[in-house]
């Protein structure tokens, strides 16, 4: 059982460790705003619960299970509202999306809201 259950924290912590580090090259990597806030929400978040989930499966406490457990919940619960208040805050600023981007519904909406006012 110990075996296996330092195998499963291995396995835990090498998929965190892997989802990390693509959401810090992303961070580097990508062109704009958006997209780097996509990375770093998205593979942030999954990468630092699978390691929060080995260090509570590793620790062989039910409480500290649980609060592994806890902390995954929380980092769900809460990336995607911080992403999308960081990608309004930018997008209110003024940070515009890449050329490549093909959609900007914040703009749109701004613009429709625009042409309704009396």
């Amino acid at each position: 059982m110990t075996v296996l259950l330092a195998l499963a924290t291995a396995v835990l912590v090498v998929t965190g460790g892997v989802f990390t580090l693509l959401a810090a090259v992303g961070v580097v990597r990508l062109p704009d705003v958006y997209t780097r806030m996509h990375a770093a929400s998205k593979a942030g978040t999954v990468g630092s619960g699978l390691m929060l989930l080995a260090a509570g499966l590793h620790s062989l406490e039910g409480a500290v299970l649980a609060r592994a457990v806890a902390g995954v919940a929380f980092f769900l619960l809460t990336a995607p509202v911080a992403a999308h208040l960081v990608a309004r805050a930018a997008h209110r600023a003024g940070y515009r999306p890449t050329r490549l981007t093909v959609l900007d519904e914040m703009a749109e909406a701004r613009r429709r809201a625009e042409r309704n006012r009396p």
